[in-house]
């Protein structure tokens, strides 16, 4: 089925692709647009995962909207909650007439004959396909595979006698309660789902290989809940953002520069709240922080069901699974009616879309980002991924703002293509993530490079690429602009764009 020609084809109505969709209506209102959302209803990832606890592990004041506050008081907020935050701002924005619901991308082609993409997509219950064109493409489908999460081969598992289940898989109304479980795993996930799961199973133990970085943080924010009774809600919000930014930098930057002292303060930090007599080597990880994501737990609640004996933790490598329970390589045997995998994602681009631009598929591995967000060599494309080492959104906003910018400058000059175009040289082996979490080495080869030097450099800091994205100058020498009717803007004109923007910021 042939659909209208689009301005702009957005894949994705999780928290990014509505975000973005918000940011074309507010600035490009005259562009036509659709979303194409393989899932039945908003939300994305947090529609997907629904297992015990399922929560945010960055504050809400950041991983919340630019433009829409988030008002409860929760740093730290539950699944079902962020999905309705999501579903209400698609709602207040109108977003939500034009998503066209169970639809899976199966291919992005582009054409320089036609300067468009046409976009293939499954209806997955009929069976039928149907193609949207659009001038841009804007993937906001998130970097892992929603069909089936990362389970490593764990030799004996099929003699099991109980249940294994992925967190990404949870089974609907599944009933733990005084059962035996062993989560593997000791990312975000397992730590939300060990204390989540404690108070109702018998016993919950926690079986990693390596131990990660936890610390605590508070469960409210109790200087926005008090300033909200003497502020407008969106000045507070914009002032816990503010702070919550300076925060996440200034640990994150203290981490790179002195590892060993932010390694003393959590690990003494973790110590306090698990007890003197806890073995800390379960808390003490080989690498330093933020080389992997940190694991944030509201209000310490990982280490209150560790203190109580209601959970606990074990560091070791399996040796085979039996049919009541897991053998270690130490000998010891862990007793399980359940066993969850909590052992990470399986990373994908493009939702596993398949990319041809001009017949050809070009080499993502060989392909380095520009900006975080276009990629080298492919026109009328870009893609948000938000931060690695704060919250996503905080990089999705500023992304789709620049995106609303590009659009415009093409409007105005008469440009139909625009390419990031590398005329320097500047490619690495280096991936555009840069992490040593697992699920990112397992999918290096998957995933797009960064360069030497600006833009091609991933600067996963906020505070640098909010400036560089909303009033960065896009005739740069990097973005290749191409159209028959393409012409410089006027002085007068970009006198007039800048002035705008001014007077934007100072509303906000």
């Amino acid at each position: 089925m042939k659909h209208r020609h689009l301005d702009v084809l957005i894949i994705g109505a999780g928290l990014s692709g509505v975000g973005a969709a918000c940011h074309l209506n507010r600035d490009c209102p005259d562009l036509r647009y659709e979303i194409v959302e393989r899932r039945k209803r908003v939300g994305g990832t947090w529609d997907l995962f629904r297992y015990p606890g399922i929560r945010s592990d960055s504050d809400m004041f950041t991983l919340g909207y630019n433009f829409r506050p988030w008002t409860d008081t929760k740093m730290l907020a539950d699944g079902p909650s962020i999905r309705k935050y999501i579903e209400e701002t698609a709602e207040q924005h109108q977003v939500v007439d034009k998503i066209r619901f169970g639809l899976k991308v199966l291919s992005e082609e582009w054409s320089s004959e036609s300067n468009r993409w046409t976009v293939t997509a499954l209806n997955e219950e009929t069976g039928e396909e149907e193609t949207f064109t659009a001038g841009f493409v804007l993937n906001c489908t998130g970097y892992y595979n929603y069909d089936a999460g990362h389970t490593p081969k764990i030799p004996g598992i099929t003699r099991f006698g109980g249940d294994v289940i992925h967190p990404q898989h949870w089974p609907e109304n599944y009933d733990y309660s005084g059962k035996r479980v062993v989560v593997i795993g000791s990312g975000a996930t397992a730590v939300t789902l060990v204390p989540a799961m404690a108070d109702n199973a018998s016993h919950v133990t926690m079986l990693q290989r390596s131990p990660s970085y936890v610390a605590s943080v508070p469960e409210q924010d109790l200087i926005s809940k008090n300033l909200r009774r003497v502020l407008p809600e969106m000045v507070v919000y914009r002032m816990a953002r503010a702070r919550n930014v300076l925060l996440q930098r200034s640990v994150f930057q203290l981490s790179i520069r002195k590892p060993k002292a932010i390694r003393r303060l959590l690990l003494a930090a973790a110590r306090k709240q698990l007890g003197p007599d806890f073995d800390m080597k379960h808390f003490q990880p080989h690498y330093n922080p933020w080389e992997e994501r940190l694991c944030a737990v509201p209000k310490g609640d990982l280490f209150r069901v560790l203190r109580e004996g209601k959970a606990s933790v074990v560091t070791d490598h399996i040796a085979n699974v039996t049919k009541t329970g897991i053998k270690l390589k130490s000998g010891e045997l862990l007793p399980a009616d359940i066993i969850v995998t909590a052992t990470g994602l399986d990373l994908q681009m493009f939702g596993g879309a398949s990319i041809r631009v001009d017949g050809k598929k070009p080499s993502i591995s060989d392909t380095m980002m520009y900006k975080g967000l276009m990629l080298e060599d492919i026109p009328n494309m870009a893609f948000v991924f938000g931060y690695t080492n704060a919250s996503w959104t905080l990089k999705a906003d500023i992304a789709s703002e620049f995106v609303c910018r590009l659009l415009k400058h093409m409007q105005k000059t008469g440009a139909d293509k625009v390419t990031p175009v590398d005329k320097e040289d500047c490619g690495t082996d280096v991936n555009f993530l840069n992490l040593r979490s697992g699920y990112i080495q397992r999918a290096d080869d998957r995933l797009p490079r960064q360069g030497t030097k600006q833009p091609w450099q991933t600067l996963n800091d906020y505070l640098r690429d909010l400036p560089a994205l909303r009033y960065g100058k896009l005739d740069d020498g990097y973005l290749h602009f191409e159209g028959k009717n393409l012409h410089k803007p006027k002085r007068k004109l970009v006198q007039q764009l800048l002035s705008s923007a001014l007077t934007k910021e100072a509303q906000r």
